[in-house]
């Protein structure tokens, strides 16, 4: 596994780990998209838009980074740096003899058909499967969203299944499609 803090770039967009200087940017971000992720995200804890919370949460995901458990890397515009676009994250790495991860991500209202996510999330996998020699990326969505269905299918994504009731989202069990990708160049370390 490559342990150097990763800057991931793209032909519009670079994708980085957040540091404390981003919280400002991280908090207004989900304020002015909670609106718009509510239907697809789990509860909101109380502190969620807090300093202290994404003090903690920015430390917790470079940790995770560094132990090899997981990649959080947020979504910047090249042409301005400043603004978070969105997240991508690759969580619960388990390596040994299954050496996979699961994916997730948030792309901004305002930001929504430009083909940021598509373009993020590509480098991304690019980056987990070259540099971090995953084999394995799983992908679950609900199926009424068309839209994270179409990116993963674009992506290369493979439906493998269909779980009921299988996470509380917004107060509410809901239904998820499974889809994985395969890294065809993995090799054994």
């Amino acid at each position: 596994m490559n342990s150097e803090v990763p800057l991931i770039l793209s032909e519009r967009l670079f994708l980085r780990l957040a540091n404390q200087d981003d919280i400002c940017e991280i908090i207004k971000f989900y304020r002015d998209n909670q609106t718009f992720f509510t239907p697809w995200h789990r509860h909101w804890a109380e502190d969620f838009s807090t300093n202290t919370y994404w003090e903690k949460q920015v430390e917790k995901d470079f940790q995770g980074f560094k132990s090899d458990k997981s990649l959080k890397v947020w979504i910047f515009e090249k042409a301005n740096p400043e603004y978070i676009v969105g997240n991508v994250n690759f969580d619960n790495f388990v390596r040994g003899a299954g050496h996979f991860c699961f994916l997730g991500y948030n792309l901004a209202e305002a930001q929504q058909g430009k083909g940021y996510m598509t373009e993020a999330v590509r480098i991304a996998i690019q980056y987990v499967f070259e540099e971090l020699n995953l084999h394995r990326i799983m992908a679950n969505y609900m199926p009424h969203n068309q839209r994270s269905g179409n990116l993963l299918k674009r992506l290369g994504f493979v439906v493998e299944g269909y779980a009921r009731d299988y996470l509380l989202i917004n107060g509410r069990w809901e239904d998820h499609i499974q889809t994985s990708l395969i890294n065809p160049n993995w090799k054994p370390s």
